[in-house]
């Protein structure tokens, strides 16, 4: 006999957002995600989990959660989580997310990605937008900044942002700051709060295209022969500063 969670998750895989362990989960569910499917491999130990580190989704991981054979959750995941928990989110409607980019006034910054090469990076960037509360972030080029791997590098942080793939064409409106070694020193501008904040790719730097888009080019404090930042690291120093005159 089939399990029934099996059957669902394969019904659903193929057009859902994969959250990838205990923390993708807890922080999606925090955020409003759509979860028709979690499975564990110890149930027990996923709510102790639960009632430890994030006793407000208890009681909604205690009604969704459905215990399988560890087998069975390694078909469903290429990577095994060491919590031993994935599930099945619904992604957001891409139309509600660019109402959200494309609103104003705007409160806190857009933050985009252009044309990133790492899916890690551009995943532990959508944590650290959702940590600051940022607007959204946008990606152009290739890049899925859905896929799987940047999800789980996003600990299910999507849920907590506007996420989106856009042509620079496309940006959302407000004053386009663009992260670059030849701008002003960042610590000589203060940050709108409409700002859009863009990063250039791990090994290209900006775009042409996006370079001639640009407003204001500004650049990080950085020691002489210094070649760069990680993308991360430029994203969390550059809305720290915005942070630093936005009101608490």
């Amino acid at each position: 006999m089939t399990d029934p969670a099996a059957a669902d998750w394969h019904r659903l895989a193929d057009t859902s957002v994969l959250l990838d362990g205990f923390h993708a989960l807890k922080h999606a569910l925090r955020f409003g995600a759509e979860v028709p499917v979690a499975v564990t491999t110890d149930r027990r130990s996923a709510l102790a989990l639960a009632a430890d580190l994030a006793p407000d989704v208890r009681d909604t991981l205690d009604a969704l959660l459905t215990e399988v054979p560890e087998a069975t959750y390694r078909s469903f995941v290429a990577r095994p989580h060491p919590t031993g928990v994935a599930a099945l989110a619904v992604r957001p409607a891409r139309e509600a997310n660019l109402r959200q980019l494309g609103h104003t006034p705007r409160r806190t910054p857009v933050v985009v990605l252009d044309n990133p090469r790492n899916l890690g990076n551009a995943g532990a960037v959508i944590r650290l937008a959702a940590g600051f509360g940022a607007t959204g972030v946008v990606t152009t080029g290739t890049l899925d900044p859905w896929h799987p791997t940047v999800v789980r590098a996003g600990a299910g942080l999507h849920y907590a942002t506007a996420v989106e793939r856009l042509t620079v064409a496309e940006l959302p409106p407000g004053p386009l700051f663009a992260l670059d070694p030849e701008g002003d020193d960042i610590r000589a501008r203060e940050l709108p709060d409409d700002a859009v904040l863009a990063f250039g790719s791990e090994r290209s730097g900006l775009s042409a295209e996006l370079r001639a888009r640009t407003d204001h080019l500004v650049a990080l404090p950085m020691r002489p022969q210094v070649s760069s930042y990680n993308l991360a690291t430029s994203v969390a120093m550059a809305l720290f500063h915005w942070s630093t005159a936005a009101p608490l």
